[in-house]
């Protein structure tokens, strides 16, 4: 019943917001003169043009054929549209990205009723609506851009791989991969997740080395089965977890405790003893994302690249202070947690507690972050010429205001990353983390355009993974959205302007 009034809710708005935005604007913009033609190539069957301009793979046309294919028996028996080329107009290519908006809130629903299964139907749904309002997402579902397509792929696959389904979490993974390259990356994290949530999902599992049966130790308790025995005679215990008779279990059950934390290096210790003794196992479930992984590294070293066109403008550069950038913007997207007076004593008392070890941590983290900012903070050609989009006008008002500026914004970078470790440390496991923020890392620093589109994904994974109990915080944060939203829309909308030195109607846009 909560994916059905998810459904309808997120329907409410796209279905007459959309037709507004075709209304208004019915002619390609921005991106879309580059993926509108090229997708009815596609319609008219013609699949050997290709737009140079284009970046990323073709998936989305395809979900798109599809999507027409659907649509197309009911327009021609209403003589909307006499053949199916004719029914790839730009507001029909657009409405792709409000089905899949639809279907990504549902996605977004199923997973955290997932991840916490013990959270009413009531809660899950009114998460799921605020985090289709999410700006970034929200937008771009009326126009025609790869973003919605890709968050959708990489969320079916994420989920296919907590319900245990493996094979087609990784089928959804070359799906994503082929809607965006750089999806690759969430492809892996997700395949990492499958592999840390089985290997650590059990807390009585024996792991035998050589001759020695080394059982997962639980504090305060002294019975055989939890303790380290020696002896070469000593009948071998096999390691009990295995793919099948886990396929139920939920990602949550882990040998380590909240009232006992464990450290990152007993995690990994556990994880590659696990590995060792279920190599066969895991090899049979997870060999899908390792075809997909060498098809896309067979791929790259076919095209010299990992974009497909305006290679000159979108080459790999260490673009070190784009993680900063994501930190701020993401810790900024959920203010009422991260930008909180009680989250900053948390943090402080946090430190406190764990001085003097977590003073140096921040210590060596705002020297990186200096580092990073100073010889690593690129001024891409689009960014500073371009004036339709927020991190323009972020750049020149902001972070390059005054040559000081970056430098100041440093501390504000390293709290809002401290914090998101925080959040996701009371919940996650520490190789989870990690994974995360070196999954991120991946897709971001490489990026030498400050583009908050490539932020989605990873926000998404951080907030379904942070535990925002209160109502209080979501009703604000939906309201934050929805004031974005709004305001975003209508410059969008009703606010068009010109350009000198260009012909054609200049509209602002995220």
């Amino acid at each position: 019943m909560g994916k059905l009034v998810v459904a309808v809710i997120v329907s409410l708005w796209v279905i007459p917001i959309s037709i507004l935005v075709n209304r208004i604007v019915p002619q390609p913009y921005m991106d879309e003169i580059f993926h509108v033609p090229q997708a009815q190539h596609y319609c008219n069957g013609n699949f050997r043009s290709w737009d140079p301009m284009i970046t990323t793979p073709p998936g989305l046309y395809y979900l798109s054929l599809v999507h027409v294919a659907s649509l197309f028996p009911g327009m021609s028996m209403v003589q909307a549209a006499s053949s199916f080329s004719e029914v790839c107009t730009t507001a029909i290519l657009r409405s792709v990205n409000g089905a899949l908006a639809v279907l990504c809130s549902v996605l977004v629903y199923e997973i955290i009723t997932l991840l916490r299964p013990t959270l009413s139907e009531g809660k899950a749904t009114v998460y799921a609506v605020v985090l289709a309002l999410y700006p970034l997402h929200w937008f771009f579902s009326f126009l025609y851009y790869t973003d919605v397509a890709s968050l959708t792929a990489v969320l079916a696959m994420y989920l296919a791989c907590l319900k245990k389904s493996y094979w087609f979490s990784a089928v959804l993974g070359a799906l994503a991969v082929v809607i965006r390259q750089t999806n690759i990356v969430w492809m892996l994290f997700v395949a990492c997740t499958g592999v840390i949530n089985i290997t650590l999902a059990r807390p009585r599992d024996i792991i035998e080395v050589n001759d020695v049966d080394i059982a997962i130790k639980k504090p305060n308790r002294s019975t055989s089965n939890d303790s380290v025995t020696l002896g070469s005679n000593l009948r071998r215990r096999k390691f009990s977890s295995s793919l099948d008779t886990d396929k139920h279990s939920m990602p949550s059950a882990t040998f380590f405790s909240a009232n006992h934390p464990s450290g990152l290096l007993d995690e990994v210790q556990v994880i590659l003893l696990a590995l060792w003794h279920m190599k066969w196992e895991l090899l049979v479930s997870f060999s899908p994302f390792l075809m997909v992984l060498v098809a896309f590294l067979a791929f790259v070293r076919w095209n010299g690249s990992v974009v497909l066109g305006a290679k000159e403008a979108h080459t790999v550069s260490p673009h070190f202070a784009q993680i900063m950038y994501f930190g701020l913007v993401s810790a900024l997207a959920v203010a009422p947690l991260h930008c909180s007076i009680g989250q900053g004593v948390d943090l402080f008392r946090s430190f406190w507690k764990r001085r003097p070890i977590s003073f140096f941590q921040v210590f060596i983290t705002v020297i990186a972050g200096f580092f990073s900012v100073h010889f690593f903070s690129i001024a891409h050609p689009y960014l500073i010429a371009d004036n339709r989009h927020y991190p323009f006008y972020l750049w020149r008002k902001v972070i390059n205001a005054h040559w000081s500026m970056k430098y100041l914004l440093v501390p504000l970078y390293v709290y809002s990353w401290f914090s998101i470790f925080s959040t996701l440390g009371k919940v996650q496991r520490k190789i989870w983390v990690l994974a995360f923020f070196l999954a991120t890392a991946a897709v971001l620093v490489p990026a030498p355009l400050i583009e908050f589109r490539y932020y989605t994904i990873p926000f998404y994974f951080m907030i379904l993974h942070s535990r925002i109990n209160d109502y209080k915080s979501w009703l604000l944060m939906g309201l934050l959205y929805l004031a974005l939203n709004v305001f975003t829309m209508m410059i969008f909308l009703f606010r068009p302007f010109h350009w000198d030195h260009e012909p054609g109607i200049q509209r602002f846009i995220w």
